[in-house]
C-alpha cells in the first residue's frame, strides 16, 4: 500500500503562486507514477498533470500548460506541483494520485489518492 498526503494549499490573488507538496510513504520501494487532479462541487475529478516514477517525463491539461510544473524528488518521496499566474478558475480541491493503470488522464485508472488539499483563488 502506497499512502499520499498532500499540503501546500490556500488563498491566493489571482496572478499569483502556490507549491503543493504530496508526502508519499508505504510501499515507497513501488517506482510508480504520480499526479495531480482537481474538483470542484458537481464536477468529475479533472487531470492536471502527471510525471514519470524517473521525472524524465510530464503531462499536463492543455488548461495549465505554461502554468503549472509538476516535479518529484525520489529522495524524499515527494511530489510537487508548482502553480503560477493562478486564475480564478484554478479554485478546487487538488489531489495527489498513485500508480495509474491505463489511460493516466482519467481519474479512475489510478490506484492511490491522498485526501486533498484546497486551493482558492480570489479576485
Amino acid at each position: 500500500q502506497v499512502q499520499l498526503v498532500e499540503s501546500g494549499g490556500g488563498l491566493v490573488q489571482a496572478g499569483g503562486s502556490l507549491r503543493l507538496s504530496c508526502a508519499m510513504s508505504g510501499r515507497t520501494d513501488h517506482n510508480i507514477p504520480t499526479g495531480w487532479f482537481r474538483q470542484t462541487p458537481g464536477k468529475e475529478r479533472e487531470f492536471v498533470a502527471a510525471i514519470t516514477w524517473s521525472g524524465g517525463s510530464t503531462f499536463y491539461a492543455d488548461s495549465v500548460k505554461g502554468r503549472f510544473t509538476i516535479s518529484r524528488d525520489n529522495a524524499v518521496n515527494t511530489t510537487y506541483l508548482q502553480m503560477n499566474s493562478l486564475k480564478l478558475e484554478d479554485t478546487a480541491v487538488y489531489y495527489c494520485a498513485g500508480d495509474p493503470e491505463g489511460n493516466f488522464r482519467s481519474g479512475r485508472s489510478w490506484q492511490f489518492w491522498g485526501q486533498g488539499t484546497r486551493v482558492t483563488v480570489s479576485s
